[in-house]
């Protein structure tokens, strides 16, 4: 499959998945999504970008606490995530918050226009990481900050997948493979230039029952390449067979466990 046409059908069954998420704000959404802000000293009056806002949770936040002389707009290429913070802002009757719907490779902004880049669980799911954190470098005012979380490579059931996937002879790539670690993290950044780098980590990991667990539907996002795209239903659903038996092999009496530990990292420009 061509790069191009692969890259579309890419970003739009992301854009399907986040529009059928139609009630996203729940007590893991959001505990995963604040203690990045632990790490930000807001200022009133400053001016926001948050990348790939989803329903709005770090940008009214981030809103809320710039104040009325600030400003924070919010980014997202999900019109249903956008419907939901929309909702929220108007029933808080916040006036400082502007909404955008794009894809946010495709933004374009003069640069030094913010004060803070922030970008909550999503930075994996851009193509090109290293130019993404090279555009919001140079959106930044000197002085100025960016924040992003993501997860490690051994998160979630991708590992689990992969192993499996690799038994039937299909090389799958881990979407956090890039950002996986601390190391790497900062890395990107000092690569970029951002200095005074600062990481936290926390394990939101839990128990998940056996049958929950094993409902993997086969798809899979990674934004350069997906071999299961290239096998048959009998192929995929054998796939999806044998994965739910290792699931059964690492069962315990309190369930499966689903490793999330989860980076919150900032910078200075």
């Amino acid at each position: 499959m061509q790069n191009l046409e692969y890259e579309t059908q890419y970003k739009q069954t992301v854009i399907d998945f986040f529009n059928g998420r139609t009630s996203y704000d729940n007590e893991y959404t959001i505990r995963r999504s604040l203690p990045l802000l632990d790490l930000i000293a807001f200022q009133p009056g400053q001016k926001v970008l948050d990348i790939a806002t989803g329903t709005g949770i770090i940008a009214i936040a981030a809103a809320q606490a710039v104040g009325s002389e600030g400003k924070v707009i919010g980014v997202d290429f999900s019109s249903g995530m956008l419907c939901q913070a929309q909702q929220k802002i108007q029933e808080l009757g916040l006036q400082n918050i502007e909404l955008i719907e794009s894809d946010a490779e495709d933004l374009s902004f003069d640069g030094e226009s913010f004060d803070l880049v922030l970008c909550s669980s999503a930075i994996v799911y851009f193509r090109d990481i290293r130019g993404t954190l090279n555009n919001w470098y140079s959106w930044l005012r000197k002085g100025g900050n960016i924040g992003f979380s993501c997860c490690s490579n051994q998160s979630f059931a991708t590992p689990h997948i992969i192993k499996v996937a690799a038994k039937m002879g299909v090389k799958l790539l881990n979407i956090n493979e890039l950002t996986g670690t601390q190391e790497q993290c900062r890395h990107l950044l000092e690569e970029v230039g951002f200095k005074n780098i600062e990481i936290k980590s926390e394990q939101m990991g839990f128990y998940q029952d056996i049958e929950q667990a094993k409902q993997w539907n086969g798809m899979w996002f990674h934004p350069t390449e997906n071999q299961l795209v290239n096998l048959t239903s009998e192929q995929l659903n054998d796939l999806i067979e044998s994965y739910g038996e290792d699931v059964q092999v690492r069962a315990t009496e309190r369930g499966v466990w689903q490793e999330n530990m989860t980076f919150f990292i900032v910078g200075r420009k």
